[in-house]
This record gives structure tokens, sequence and C-alpha cells, in this order.
């Protein structure tokens, strides 16, 4: 289990752990000091981590870390600036890695070499403005940047546009902006998205509205298919979102008000949804995650600081506190590695 943090309070930046997946328990193994590393995610063999600096100024940075599953050690292979600030999101397909920058409105798109580090100058690619809201959309901010599961297409979450960008992935590890854009109900704010394990829906949550939208997925296109409320208090903070392993239920998390996770679940048939609880959580629970097994999920509550332990109900979906909460200051990330 890695964690990411903030540092401006007392945390280091990286924490390394075993987590059982029958008990729910967790062991801290390590530390890794990084600067303000709110995103992180492992290469598919997992022996590499990559993790972004967020930092608010020309030290935005990525890096590249060989992971040691055994002991918990990680070790810095080498690191790149992202020519973009305040990098939030970090994915890879192995060949390159993807930041999205919120404050510098842009998607970073790098090289890996073989020995997994960062290779030559990113390559970025701009957000733009449009949405209504003149606090919150007044400049570009991409909030998320994922590879569809086919591998040829990005889509990318242009906050403040209210839109969803698609790339083209060729062969050769480039990338190829498409024109067309999937348009979102204005002063909607897309941040993330998910697929369903079958790779046919595609599931988006936008922080100002509140919304998850369900859309149909084929071949580098989007159809949307249902718009439907999580965040009932209109706290304009939802954050993130993610489907069980089995593919049945889907949970996002809202932050602000009534800080927690609304559950849904899916039509296996149709990939609609229906909302069939919510869960209160910690204080500002920006990210979760969900054990391989699909018995737990976790919650990281940044201002509460702690990671909630919860047991999942595999055939409710429904959340049950555990109580053994992870004691970790200003939690932002929580990524698994089987």
């Amino acid at each position: 289990m890695i964690v990411g943090t903030y540092t401006n309070g007392t945390s280091k930046g990286i924490y390394t752990l075993n987590f059982d997946l029958n008990s729910g328990k967790a062991v801290m193994l390590d530390s890794f000091q990084l600067a303000n590393p709110s995103f992180l995610t492992p290469s598919a063999d997992g022996k590499r981590i990559y993790a972004v600096s967020e930092m608010n100024d020309k030290t935005a940075a990525l890096s590249a870390l060989s992971f040691d599953r055994t002991t918990g050690k990680l070790q810095m292979l080498n690191q790149a600036l992202t020519h973009g600030e305040d990098p939030c999101y970090i994915a890879t397909n192995g060949q390159i890695a993807l930041t999205a920058n919120y404050s510098g409105g842009s998607m970073s798109v790098f090289r890996i070499g073989e020995n997994g580090q960062l290779q030559g100058e990113a390559s970025l690619f701009k957000g733009n403005i449009g949405g209504p809201d003149p606090l919150r959309q007044n400049a570009p901010h991409i909030h998320c940047a994922y590879f569809t599961p086919d591998g040829h297409y990005i889509l990318a979450t242009d906050f403040s546009a209210d839109r969803i960008l698609r790339f083209e992935l060729k062969e050769d590890g480039s990338v190829v902006p498409l024109k067309e854009a999937v348009k979102i109900a204005a002063d909607s704010g897309p941040r993330h998205l998910t697929f369903s394990p079958n790779g046919k829906y595609v599931y988006l949550i936008s922080e100002l509205s509140g919304h998850v939208t369900a859309f149909s997925y084929n071949n580098g296109s989007l159809k949307q298919i249902q718009s439907i409320d999580a965040d009932a208090a209109d706290a304009r903070g939802s954050a993130d979102i993610h489907i069980s392993p089995d593919g049945r239920f889907l949970y996002a998390s809202n932050r602000l008000k009534q800080d927690g996770i609304c559950i849904f679940a899916i039509d296996p048939a149709k990939g609609t949804l229906t909302q069939t609880g919510y869960q209160l959580t910690g204080i500002h629970p920006r990210n979760f995650n969900i054990t391989p097994n699909g018995k737990y999920l976790l919650v990281a509550c940044r201002d509460s600081n702690v990671i909630q332990v919860f047991e999942r109900n595999a055939e409710t979906g429904q959340l049950t506190d555990t109580r053994q909460n992870i004691v970790i200051d200003k939690p932002v990330c929580i990524q698994f590695i089987d």
C-alpha cells in the first residue's frame, strides 16, 4: 500500500505499508521524503512508483522511483519538471507517463525508458476556459488524464471548459489531440473519471455540479447515457470516483459539506446508476481506493489526518467502519500493489 500526502505539516512525503486483505490491518514499512506527493501510481509490475510534487511554481515535478515490495523502500531514479504548476494526477501505460497540471492548465507527457526513468522534456497540451463560474473557472485547469482500456486513446478532464479532451495514442507513444471534445453540462467542473471493468462505460465525477455522468464507450467515442446527483448538499467539492472490482457498485467522494462517499449500484445491462446509500467519513475525503480483492474501501481524509478503513458488503455495496484508522498527516492518495 502506497500513500501520498501533503507535506506542509508533519508528513515526510510518501509512506509504504503492508495491508492485510483479510483483516484490514495495516503495518507501516517505510517513508520517503518528497515535497507534496499528492498523487502517485505504480507501474504494472509494481517495481516503479511515479509521483507528482504538487507545487505552485516552477519546481512542480514528476518523480520516478524504484520500489522494493519486500521492504517497502523507495529510491529516486530521476525527476523531471512538469512545466505546469500543481500537478495533481499521474497515469502511465509503461511507455509514457501523463500528469494533469491543475494550476498550469495543461497535460504533460513524458517518455519512459526501459529502466523506468523519465526521458527528455515533457510535451504539453493546454486546456481552456468557458465555464460560467467566475472564481473556479476563470483559468484553465486539467484535473485528470486517463488511458482508455483499449490502449488507443487518452481522456483528460478540462475543468474550466466543462468538457473531456480526447487524444489518440500512437504505437510509437506519440500523442495526437483530436479536434472534437466531449461536452459536459455548463458549470460542471469535470474532475476525475473511471471505466467499468468491461471497458464499455465511462463514469465522470464533476466537482462543481456534484453529478456523476455515465457514458457508453466505443473506440474513443463517448455517448452520455445518464447524469445523477452524488452531492445532495450542493457543496461544490466532489472529488474522486471508483468502481468495485466486480463492477457492481460505484463510489464517489464529496467534500466541504456532508463529507462522505455516495454509493451507487450499476445496472450491468445498461451501465446506468441507482443511488443505494451514503457513508459519512472524516474531513475532506479527497481520494479513496478499493482493495484488489474488493473487501475494503480506504478513504484518505486529508483534514482528519487519517485513512479510514471501511469493510464493503459485496452484495449490497454498503460500507462499515472497521475503526482501524491509519494515522498519517494529510493523506491524499492511496494505491495498492497486489
